[in-house]
């Protein structure tokens, strides 16, 4: 780092005593929760002044990292059109602008185009737009879509008119993601949230009458349930979806009866998950579900069907059995086949099922570490599956497969412009051995010219919940790093999905510390495989990530030189045990409840980044925030760099940028979030380089 002296921000300390199991914690800076205090923006405005005085030399490398990554990326561009119905749906991009177009084009892909939605028109006056539940009505001649234009993530629900190119006069304030279609065009269903953030409620919409007039269908009591909306690739039914942690609830309705009766497939069991799609039956088979459940005790999950007018377990017949070294990730329905979404060995995977004699087969990928993955596919009546494939050297692929032929057509490579050629790299798997002796898997990339001596700076990135599988896709972003001599790697630590659910369950609740000590044990594999050395080593991590990358530099601070931490969930003890704070009690089947549960209490208050900061020398911390994040709150990584400040015995910075216009994804506009990348990038190779 260059030598520059600026102070830091220093935060009050006002000491608050935070109680529970007979212990007592203080929290000096529990104060900055409070937004309605000016102190609280004056400091954080501060902080932003603080970091771009420290991070100041690095603003002509920022722009060379930027100005190289817009040159990789062809920004007028357009994706490949989607057929449903007579119409071809696609999004496009134009250079110099930052949001996306939506359109169609009737009859085929050369018909002429119409403008659906315009994203930058609806960005006008705004610093940050979101866009939501965008949903062409059954008969394509309306399009429903909700706007956010602070990343609070509560959207206001819209209409237009797609014969006339305007909205109509309804609009509902409030709405939350989540949109399905009645089949009369005329009614919609969406979601609403409760005070903590919870999707709790089901809302009915009739086209033409006011807001105030919807009606509510259903409403979720039990704090650790959130519900979602969707409609069946068949269009037949409306599912409504009540899930916690570890159970599931599932609702129909007839898309054709839109003020009917909800019925339940099957009535909630703790522990008993379940997820559907409906097959409006063929030959000897009548209207059916298929369910993909772990029910009797099939871990990794199982697919059946079962009668759409009997749909309780009890009716419940196996179709794909439950599969040790296999977990059942999904199923999409079609006509005539399904395609089974696998994990095996830490990769994902496509399997074909032809429902007429139940012919199986994997589409085979040409790579040993990739991932591939359903893209759009609106049609139902078809035997063509859109899938996409990428590598961390293969640049995302969509392609046409014919299900019976066993052939694929490529419809589009991401380009990436400026000459790449992807033979000049090299991705691979390596497997770390964790203090359990579990084998922990990690996806490399790097240039073949890079020297694997110990010399190479790298940049280890991670996440570890919510059974949430990190993939290792293609970044034209990234070649920046890899081509100044970077070895990228992720860490697939346990609480990730990457090889099952026993790989989740043994990385969540009182078994949370291994995904800390697996990244350790990855981040001591890349070294001891010289892939590069401690004084060269970066860790990346976003939200539960930004837990992960906080609790191992309390850990292991000699480990890293560089944290970047994004959003992160630090100070998870006090917010988990905070039951007001959004999103609180659902994530108790996540992570243990503390207030209950003393054994949750000790592990979580071992583990908490913000509680264990010790007089140590720290790495070089960039830390970032947004204002209006409901899901991690801005006070979290304010809180735990004044900490970090005040007791590391190093001299290397830490900074604090914080978001003051978004909310928990950051920048919204693509040049806006490619210049982020560019900020970071440039923080990662001053610390490292």
């Amino acid at each position: 780092m260059h030598d520059v002296h600026p102070q830091p921000p220093v935060a009050d300390r006002r000491p608050h005593a935070v109680e529970a199991h007979g212990d007592r914690r203080t929290d000096e800076w529990f104060w900055l929760r409070d937004r309605d205090d000016p102190a609280v923006l004056a400091h954080l405005e501060a902080e932003n002044a603080y970091t771009k005085a420290m991070l100041a030399h690095t603003e002509p490398l920022q722009q060379e990292l930027y100005d190289e990554m817009v040159a990789r990326i062809q920004e007028t561009d357009e994706s490949v059109p989607a057929r449903k119905g007579e119409w071809w749906y696609y999004a496009r991009t134009v250079e110099g602008l930052q949001y996306p177009i939506a359109c169609r084009r009737r009859g085929g892909e050369e018909g002429p185009e119409q403008v659906l939605l315009d994203e930058n028109v609806l960005a006008e006056g705004h610093e940050f737009l979101a866009v939501a539940n965008d949903v062409v009505s059954p008969d394509h001649r309306l399009l429903a879509y909700a706007v956010d234009t602070d990343g609070g993530e509560r959207y206001a629900l819209r209409f237009r008119d797609l014969e006339t190119g305007d909205d109509l006069p309804d609009v509902v304030e409030g709405t939350y993601y989540g949109l399905a279609w009645a089949a009369d065009n005329a009614h919609v269903f969406y979601t609403k949230v409760d005070e903590a953030m919870r999707p709790y409620q089901l809302w009915r919409h009739r086209i033409g009458t006011p807001a105030a007039d919807d009606a509510l269908v259903f409403q979720e009591d039990d704090d650790r349930f959130y519900l979602d909306v969707h409609a069946t690739r068949s269009e037949a039914y409306v599912l409504l979806v009540l899930e916690s942690k570890v159970t599931t609830e599932t609702w129909y309705l007839r898309a054709d009866d839109p003020t009917g009766e909800l019925r339940v497939v099957q009535p909630r069991e703790q522990g008993i998950e379940y997820s559907v799609d409906h097959h409006p039956g063929v030959d000897h088979h009548g209207d059916r579900f298929f369910i993909v459940t772990n029910a009797d005790e099939a871990v990794n999950f199982k697919l059946v069907e079962t009668p759409v007018d009997a749909p309780s377990r009890d009716n419940w017949v196996e179709v794909v059995p439950h599969r040790d070294d296999v977990k059942l990730d999904g199923v999409e329905v079609f006509a005539r086949h399904l395609v089974l979404i696998e994990r095996a060995d830490a990769l994902r995977r496509l399997r074909i099922l032809r429902l007429a004699d139940g012919d199986q087969h994997i589409i085979e990928q040409p790579e040993p570490v990739y991932t591939a993955g359903p893209d759009v596919n609106a049609e139902f009546d078809t035997d063509v599956y859109r899938f996409a494939y990428e590598s961390m050297i293969t640049p995302r692929s969509v392609y046409d497969y014919d299900t019976d032929a066993r052939t694929r057509v490529l419809k589009k490579q991401q380009p990436v412009l400026g000459g790449y050629d992807p033979s000049q790299y090299e991705t691979r798997r390596m497997w770390a051995t964790a203090p359990d002796g579990a084998r922990v898997p990690i996806s490399v990339v790097h240039r073949r010219d890079t020297a694997l001596d110990g010399s190479a700076p790298a940049l280890l990135y991670g996440y570890g919940s919510y059974e949430i599988s990190v993939e290792p896709r293609f970044s034209s972003l990234r070649l920046s790093l890899l081509d100044r001599g970077f070895v990228y790697a992720i860490a697939h630590v346990r609480g990730g999905g990457e090889l099952g659910r026993r790989w989740y369950d043994d990385g969540k609740l009182l078994h949370k510390p291994n995904t800390f000590t697996d990244f350790v044990a990855c981040a001591e594999h890349v070294v001891a495989e010289r892939l590069t050395t401690p004084e060269r080593l970066g860790i990346r991590g976003g939200s539960a990530g930004g837990l992960l990358v906080g609790a191992v530099t309390n850990m292991r601070p000699d480990l890293f030189a560089a944290v970047v931490a994004e959003v992160p969930f630090v100070d998870c003890l006090t917010t988990i045990l905070d039951e007001t704070l959004p999103l609180t009690v659902l994530e108790w089947e996540e992570w243990g409840n503390p207030v209950t549960d003393k054994a949750v209490y000790d592990c979580m208050k071992a583990y908490s980044p913000y509680d264990n900061v010790a007089a140590q020398p720290y790495p070089a911390m960039l830390v970032t925030a947004g204002l209006n994040d409901p899901r991690v709150s801005y006070w979290e990584p304010a809180k735990w760099v004044q900490r970090l400040r005040e007791r590391t015995t190093g001299t290397r910075p830490i900074v604090l940028k914080t978001e003051l216009g978004a909310g928990h994804m950051g920048p919204s506009g693509r040049y806006d979030a490619w210049r982020d990348e560019a900020f970071v990038f440039a923080f990662v190779l001053d610390a490292l380089t």
